[in-house]
C-alpha cells in the first residue's frame, strides 16, 4: 500500500492524543437485528452497479455490491474486496490482492477474473458507464492468479487506490459482464453486505442481511427498507413521527425545521459539494471568456449562499475546489462588480447585454433558488435570464451533458483529480461545459502522475487559477452535507463525500421500534 502520508497521519495522532486518559475501556459491541428504514429524495431508477447516475443509485448499489477499495469518513481509502496493493515506481503498474473464500450473492466464488472483466465492462464505450473516465487511465488489466488483479496504465497515476472506490466501479460476476450485462437492471448479483428482496424504484427498494458476507461481524441490520419521499416536508414529518430513522439528505429549510425535535439527532458536515451554472463553452454568447466573467462579476457570493444554503455553506469561486479538499488554492475571491461586468460585455460584443433560458432541475431545490437569485443578479448588468424548471427525470434526459445553460449539482469527490477529470479536462467524463482547454488539461494530468507534495501542489494551485479566470462554469457556493436521524440509530455518519453511506456500519439500539 502507499505510506500513510503526513496529513493522514497527523489527523490520527490529533485524535488519539485528545482521548481521555481513563484507559482503554472496549466499547460495547453493536446490536445485531433489526429494520432500518431509510429516506431518499428521488427515485432509484437504475440499480445496475455500473450505470449509476445519483445519490439513491449509490446507495442502493453499495448495499448490494463492492468495490476493490472503499472511503472512510475522512476521505482516507481502506480494504473493501482488495485486501492490499502495491505499484511499480512508476505509477503505471498496480497490483491488488484480492480476500479469499469470497463469495457472490448466487453462490459462486470471486475471483480476479471478476475483477478484470468488470473494469473491462466499466471501459467499454457501448455500455457508456459513468466510470469510464474515472477509474484512471487504465490500457488494460489482467488476473497473475485467481486473487491477484494486475491493473496496467496509459500513464503514471498516484491516486489509482482511490479511483477503485468510485460510487460506479462496483465488481460483479465475469458471466455478466462477458454475457447478459443488463440483467442487472432489474436484479443484482454481488458481494455487498445486503441481498435484494424488492424493488420499486418510485416507491421503496429492500434489501436484506447477505449472510456470506466477508466480514463476519457485519452487517448489523437484519434488514434495510429505502423509501422514496418527492416531499421533503412529507419526509420531516415521517422522521418526526419515528416511521423512518434516518433522512439520508436535508434540505435546509427542512434541517431549520428540526431544531427542537425531540429523538432527533441533526447532522452536518463541510463538504466539497457544489451547485454550478454550467456554460457550452462552444455555444454563443458562453464560448466568450469575456461574457462568463461578466455574469461571474455579476454574483453576490456571501447573498448566494444565505439565499440557496440558509448558511449551510461556503462561498464558492469558481472553481471545483474548496479548503475541504487537499489542495486546495486560497485564490482572492471574486467580488460582485457590475461597471466592469458591463464593460466584458461591450468588449464582446453585447453592450446592451443579452437574454438567455437558464435550465434548473427540481431536485434538489437548491438549483432552482440558484437560478432564481443569479436572474435578478444579473439584472442590473443588462442580462435577461429566464429561468426554466422542469422535473429531474426530463433534465436528465434531455439536458444534462447537452445544454448550454444549467444549473448543476455535483457530490465531492475523494481527490482533486477526480473532480477535474469528472467535469472539467477535455477528456472529462461529463464534459458539460466543453471548455476543453489545453492548458488546463496539462497541469492536471502533469499532477496525477507525481507523488512530489508540493510539486502536486503547485500544478493544482495553476489549475484551479486558470478556471477562475476563463469561468467554464460559475460556482458560487458549496454546501455543507446536511442528514437526520432518529436517536435510536447508531453508527450513522454523514460522508463529506455525500455519495458514500456505509450502513452495513449501522446498528439499532433497544430503543429502537419493533418491527416485522
Amino acid at each position: 500500500m502507499l505510506k500513510l502520508n503526513r496529513r493522514h497521519f497527523l489527523a490520527s495522532t490529533a485524535a488519539i492524543l485528545a482521548m481521555p486518559a481513563i484507559g482503554f475501556a472496549q466499547a460495547a459491541a453493536p446490536a445485531k437485528g433489526g429494520t432500518l428504514r431509510i429516506s431518499v429524495d428521488q427515485a432509484a431508477s437504475v440499480i445496475h452497479p455500473l450505470l449509476t447516475r445519483v445519490n439513491p443509485e449509490y446507495m442502493v448499489t453499495e448495499l448490494l455490491y463492492s468495490n476493490l477499495t472503499r472511503l472512510k469518513v475522512d476521505m482516507s481509502v481502506e480494504p473493501d474486496l482488495a485486501e492490499s496493493w502495491s505499484s511499480n515506481d512508476a505509477l503505471t503498474e498496480w497490483t491488488f490482492k484480492l480476500r479469499s473464500g469470497v463469495k457472490f450473492h448466487d453462490g459462486s466464488p470471486l475471483t480476479a477474473n471478476d475483477v478484470v472483466q468488470s473494469f473491462k465492462a466499466i471501459l467499454d464505450p457501448k455500455n457508456a458507464s459513468p466510470a469510464l473516465n474515472n477509474v484512471g487511465p487504465i490500457a488494460d488489466v489482467t488476473a497473475a492468479d485467481p486473487l491477484t488483479a494486475v491493473f496496467k496504465l496509459s500513464t503514471p497515476y498516484a491516486d489509482f487506490p482511490v479511483a477503485t472506490a468510485y460510487t460506479v466501479a462496483r465488481i460483479i460476476p465475469a458471466s455478466i459482464a462477458t454475457g447478459d450485462f443488463k440483467k442487472l437492471s432489474t436484479t443484482a448479483v454481488g458481494t455487498g453486505p445486503f441481498k435484494l428482496v424488492s424493488y420499486e424504484p418510485d416507491r421503496l427498494i429492500v434489501v436484506e442481511r447477505n449472510p456470506d458476507y466477508y466480514d463476519p461481524k457485519r452487517p448489523y441490520l437484519d434488514r434495510v427498507e429505502i423509501q422514496v419521499f418527492p416531499d421533503t416536508s412529507a419526509q420531516t414529518s415521517a422522521l418526526l413521527a419515528g416511521d423512518i430513522d434516518v433522512i439520508s439528505t436535508v434540505q435546509p429549510t427542512e434541517y431549520l425545521r428540526m431544531k427542537d425535535a425531540q429523538g432527533v439527532n441533526r447532522l452536518r458536515v463541510p463538504s466539497g459539494q457544489f451547485c454550478n451554472i454550467n456554460f457550452g463553452c462552444d455555444t454563443k454568447p458562453f464560448n466568450d471568456a469575456r461574457v462568463r466573467r461578466a455574469l461571474a462579476l455579476t454574483v453576490d457570493r456571501q447573498a448566494m449562499v444565505d439565499f440557496v444554503t440558509e448558511g449551510f455553506g461556503t462561498p464558492g469561486n469558481d472553481t471545483a475546489l474548496n479548503s475541504s479538499y487537499r489542495f486546495y488554492a486560497d485564490l482572492p475571491l471574486r467580488q460582485a462588480n457590475i461597471d466592469e461586468a458591463k464593460k466584458l460585455l461591450a468588449e464582446a460584443g453585447y453592450p446592451n447585454g443579452f437574454e438567455a433560458t437558464l435550465i434548473a432541475s427540481d431536485k434538489p431545490s437548491q438549483r432552482t433558488q440558484l437560478a432564481v437569485a443569479l436572474r435578478e443578479m444579473a439584472k442590473e448588468a443588462g442580462i435577461n435570464i429566464n429561468v426554466q424548471t422542469m422535473p429531474h427525470a426530463t433534465y436528465l434526459e434531455q439536458v444534462w451533458k447537452k445544454g448550454s445553460f444549467y444549473v448543476g449539482f455535483y457530490n465531492m469527490q475523494p481527490t482533486a483529480d477526480a473532480i477535474f477529470k469528472l467535469l472539467y479536462t477535455s477528456d472529462a467524463a461529463w464534459n458539460e461545459t466543453r471548455w476543453n482547454n489545453a492548458a488546463f488539461d496539462k497541469v492536471v494530468n502533469e499532477a496525477r502522475g507525481i507523488t512530489d507534495e508540493a510539486k502536486r501542489k503547485e500544478l493544482y494551485a495553476a489549475a484551479q487559477k486558470l478556471m477562475n479566470e476563463e469561468v467554464p462554469s460559475i460556482i458560487p457556493v458549496f454546501f455543507d452535507v446536511l442528514a437526520a436521524k432518529r436517536d435510536w440509530v447508531a453508527g450513522f455518519e454523514v460522508h463529506p463525500r455525500a455519495s458514500v453511506f456505509r450502513l452495513d456500519y449501522v446498528s439499532l439500539t433497544d430503543k429502537a421500534p419493533k418491527r416485522s
